[in-house]
C-alpha cells in the first residue's frame, strides 16, 4: 500500500529528490577522477570521548575505493543492537564526492528524507539538486543509506508483483468487511517483513541510525559532526543533536518536524498541507491557458475531488492494461505537489485522466514507488519507511480512535484525507513494539543549529520548523516564503547563501531570517 492508501498513511514523507522525482532534470555530479583506493583510520581526537564497549567500531579502519565511475565508496560496520553491541553486526553503504575546491573544508554528511530515502542515491544522482556549487567546493559530500535502507542491511518484505498488488488494494474501512480484509493484507505484510528480514527488522529505528552517524562521523575523521537534513533527515539530525550534542559541528535541519507530535498529529498536519498545497496548486494552474481545470481555485478542487471519487467508483485501466485504483491515482496526484516545478506534469497527468487516460498518473505513483518500466522496484523505501515509522511511533490505537482520526482527517482535508487515515492498522499488526514516543529535544550545549522552513510546505508543514527551532536551545529558525517541500537548492539566493554562509563560513544566520 503506498503513501496515500487507505490504511497507509504519510508520516514524514520522502523529499522530492532526484531518486523519487524523475520528472525533473537530475545528473550524477562525481568527479572526472576519483582517486585511487584510500584507508582511513579514526584520529585519536575522533574517538576520545567514544564508549568503550563501542570501540571497536569507532576505531575500525575503512576503505574508501573507486565506485560508481566518478566517486568513492566505503562500508561502515556498525552494532546491530547498541544494548548489545558484541551480538550481530550490520553494513552501513557510504559513498563520497570529493570537494572540487583546492582547501577542503572535511566532510559533510547528508540525509534526504523519508524515512527510507537512500543518501547513497542523493549524492550519486543529485548532488547539484540538494547543495549548491560553493558548498560542494568546500566539503566532501558524504551519503549513506541508514540501517534498513536499500543497501544498508535492507528490510526485505514482498516481491515485485506483490508489491504491484499491495500498492493497488483498497479498502472500504467503514464496513466490517473492508476493514477486515485491510487487517489481513498488512498483518500478511508485517509477517513476511519480519520473515524475509530477520532480527534486524526489530533495530532499525531513528536512534539507532542517530548513533551510526556517530561512528560514520568519527571513522571519515571528524571530531564533529557536519549535517545536512532534509525532511525526515531533521529527525534524524535532532535526535543525533540530542543524543550527541557535544559532537554538534554545522548542521542544518530542513523541512523540520516537530519532534513532539504523535503520529496522528503529524497525518492531520499533512492533511491540512496537502490540502493547502492542492488549492494553491489550482490557483496557479487557472491562471494557464492550458489548464483543465475551471470556475475558482476551490471549484478546481471540487472538480478533482470528483474525478477521484469517479475512479473510486470505476478503477481505470491504463495503456500499459494496468488497473489504476483509487490508491494508486492518489499517490500519482500527490507526488508533484512536493515540489511546485513539478506542477506542470500534475497538469498533463489530470489534463489525460479527465479523457479517460490514467497512464501519466500511473508514471507519477510509480515513480513515488521507486517501481522501474520493467516492473522492477530500484529500492526498498516503503517497506523501510513503515519499519521505522512501526518503531518510533507508538500506534497502538483503538477502533474507534482510528475512526475519530479518519474524522479529522476528511474534515482538514475532503480531498485526501480519507486516504491517510488508519494508519495504525500496519503498525498494530507489526511485530515489534515502539519503545519511546515523541518528547522534547533541546540538544543543550549544541553548536548552532539551522533548522530551515518553508511556508508552503505541504510535507513538513512551516509550523512544525517553527516548533523545532524553539525546541533545540541552540535552535536558528530561517524561513522561505515559498511552495513546496524543503528549500535549500531549489529556493533562492537568500535561502543559499544562509546556509552556505554557515557551513562555510561559520556564519549563523539571524533566528528569524526571512527568503
Amino acid at each position: 500500500m503506498g503513501i496515500a492508501q487507505r490504511g497507509q498513511s504519510a508520516w514524514k514523507a520522502t523529499a522530492a529528490l532526484c531518486s523519487l522525482l524523475l520528472i525533473t532534470a537530475c545528473v550524477p555530479s562525481g568527479q572526472d577522477d576519483p582517486g585511487s583506493e584510500e584507508t582511513v583510520s579514526a584520529p585519536a581526537e575522533a574517538i576520545a570521548d567514544a564508549p568503550q564497549p563501542l570501540m571497536e567500531f569507532y576505531s575500525q579502519t575503512i576503505v574508501w575505493e573507486p565506485c560508481e565511475e566518478t566517486f568513492t565508496c566505503a562500508t561502515i560496520e556498525v552494532p546491530m543492537n547498541y544494548e548489545n553491541p558484541e551480538g550481530k553486526t550490520l553494513e552501513i553503504e557510504a559513498i563520497r564526492l570529493a570537494a572540487s575546491g583546492s582547501d577542503p573544508m572535511g566532510s559533510l554528511l547528508i540525509n534526504p528524507g523519508g524515512p527510507g530515502a537512500s543518501g547513497y542515491d542523493a549524492v550519486l544522482n543529485n548532488a547539484s539538486g540538494i547543495s549548491t556549487e560553493r558548498l560542494r567546493s568546500s566539503y566532501d559530500l558524504i551519503g549513506f543509506d541508514p540501517r534498513g535502507v536499500k543497501r544498508s542491511s535492507p528490510v526485505e518484505c514482498l516481491s515485485d508483483d506483490e508489491r504491484d498488488k499491495f500498492r493497488a488494494e483498497t479498502f472500504d474501512l467503514e464496513t466490517k468487511q473492508g476493514l477486515a480484509e485491510a487487517r489481513t493484507a498488512v498483518a500478511d505484510f508485517a509477517s513476511q517483513c519480519a520473515q524475509h528480514t530477520g532480527q534486524k527488522l526489530e533495530h532499525v529505528d531513528t536512534e539507532s541510525s542517530a548513533r551510526d552517524m556517530d561512528i560514520i562521523r568519527a571513522v571519515v575523521g571528524e571530531d564533529k559532526l557536519n549535517y545536512l537534513g532534509f525532511s525526515y533527515g531533521s529527525s534524524l539530525g535532532a535526535t543525533y543533536a540530542e543524543t550527541f550534542p557535544a559532537n554538534v559541528g554545522r548542521m542544518v535541519l530542513d523541512g523540520g518536524i516537530d519532534q513532539t507530535l504523535t503520529s496522528s498529529e503529524i497525518v492531520l498536519g499533512q492533511a491540512n498541507g496537502f490540502e493547502r498545497t492542492l488549492h494553491a496548486y489550482a490557483q496557479s494552474c487557472l491562471e494557464q491557458p492550458s489548464c483543465p481545470l475551471s470556475g475558482t481555485p476551490d471549484e478546481a478542487v471540487q472538480q478533482i475531488r470528483s474525478l477521484i471519487e469517479s475512479v473510486e467508483q470505476s478503477p481505470m485501466t491504463a495503456e500499459n492494461g494496468r488497473t489504476v485504483t483509487a490508491s494508486l491515482f492518489v499517490s500519482g496526484l500527490i507526488l508533484p505537489l512536493y515540489n511546485d516545478r513539478n506542477w506542470p506534469s500534475l497538469t498533463a497527468s489530470l489534463e489525460a485522466a479527465f479523457k479517460g487516460n490514467p497512464s501519466p498518473m500511473l508514471h507519477l505513483a510509480d515513480i513515488s514507488a521507486t517501481r522501474q518500466q520493467d516492473g522492477s522496484y530500484s529500492s526498498n523505501s516503503s517497506a523501510a519507511f513503515t519499519s521505522v515509522n512501526c518503531l518510533d511511533y507508538p500506534m497502538n490505537l483503538g477502533l474507534e480512535e482510528m475512526r475519530a482520526n479518519a474524522e479529522q482527517l476528511d474534515e482538514a482535508s475532503p480531498t485526501l484525507g480519507r486516504f491517510l487515515a488508519y494508519g495504525a492498522l500496519t503498525c498494530n499488526a507489526w511485530p515489534y513494539d515502539a519503545e519511546d514516543g515523541p518528547s522534547t529535544v533541546d540538544a543543550s550545549g549544541a553548536n548552532p543549529i539551522v533548522v530551515v522552513g518553508t511556508t508552503g510546505d505541504p510535507a513538513t508543514p512551516y509550523d512544525w520548523s517553527v516548533a523545532l527551532a524553539g525546541q533545540l536551545e541552540s535552535g536558528v529558525l530561517v524561513s522561505w516564503e515559498g511552495q513546496g517541500h524543503t528549500a535549500y537548492g531549489r529556493s533562492n539566493d537568500c535561502i543559499a547563501n544562509a546556509v552556505d554562509d554557515y557551513f562555510i563560513e561559520g556564519t549563523v544566520p539571524d533566528d528569524g531570517t526571512r527568503c
